[in-house]
């Protein structure tokens, strides 16, 4: 859903670099899958289709956290009146 992220922190070497990836419009997500010494991050459409992914050797991953978006900023942000565009009468 749109506003999911995740962020990755990996070992590279002598320093740590943070990478993130957002479903950035409506009907997207952020799925993550591990296997096979790999860790995938990818946005995909709602069928399924990726449209970014990145990979990770899981060795070198420090940390991987999911941020999901809150349920009430999504019912408030759907709750707030649209401004019209008619001049008032």
């Amino acid at each position: 859903m749109r506003g999911d992220r995740v962020e990755i922190v990996i070992d590279a070497g002598d320093t740590t670099r943070s990478y993130e990836i957002v479903a950035t419009k409506a009907g997207r997500r952020v799925d993550v899958s591990i296997g096979r010494g790999v860790v995938v991050v990818a946005e995909v459409t709602r069928s399924g289709t990726p449209v970014r992914t990145a990979r990770f050797m899981s060795s070198r991953v420090l940390a991987l956290v999911e941020h999901p978006v809150a349920e009430a900023a999504l019912a408030q942000e759907a709750a707030q009146p649209q401004p019209s565009s008619s001049p008032p009468a």
